[in-house]
């Protein structure tokens, strides 16, 4: 798993500007999803769509995002799941989300936003926040030790994972892309 790639394969990379999350702060279906929330609804097949969540300054910051991840897998038709395959992976991005957002709170004095993208053959999770660290899988993994998990969870559960900075600003957004279900 990549930490450093730009752009993972599937490309679902940042949009260009004036496309994508900066371009839907105020419109949308499902701009009701949340204080905050916003998302594009103009994709058509094959493109992307996101919904985005500002978690600046939200107590119950974890649950919060959950829920409007939820939300979203529930707008775009990943739950209810159909089977067990489909309930399973709607789980992993649940558990990708709580993961990230935990990360930015245990060592990024918080996450300001929560990204989650979406085209046909993957979902993409990405957290912004002000943090210098660097993510990474603690290692060796002892899994009969609490804590130090986050990583090592997101790297399994998904197909690629890593770190994006803008030069010259403070801060990251760290993303995961998931498979969609077949």
């Amino acid at each position: 798993m990549s930490t450093t790639r730009q752009h993972p394969p599937g490309d679902l990379g940042r949009e260009p500007e004036g496309a994508g999350v900066g371009a839907h702060a105020d419109a949308g279906p499902g701009a009701d999803a949340g204080p905050g929330a916003s998302s594009d609804g103009s994709a058509g097949p094959g493109e992307r769509q996101w919904r985005t969540l500002s978690l600046r300054q939200v107590s119950g910051v974890v649950p919060t995002a959950r829920d409007f991840a939820r939300t979203a897998l529930q707008e775009w038709g990943w739950l209810p799941a159909s089977t067990a395959d489909r309930r399973a992976a709607a789980e992993d991005v649940l558990l990708v989300v709580s993961e990230l957002v935990t990360n930015a709170c245990l060592h990024a004095e918080g996450p300001d936003e929560l990204r989650i993208g979406r085209t046909p053959k993957a979902l993409r999770v990405e957290v912004v926040d002000g943090g210098a660290g660097q993510p990474a899988p603690r290692t060796p993994h002892r899994a009969g030790r609490p804590g130090g998990h986050g990583m090592f969870i997101v790297q399994r559960l998904c197909l690629d994972w890593g770190v994006a900075r803008v030069p010259g600003e403070p801060g990251k957004t760290v993303w995961a892309e998931l498979a969609a279900p077949a």
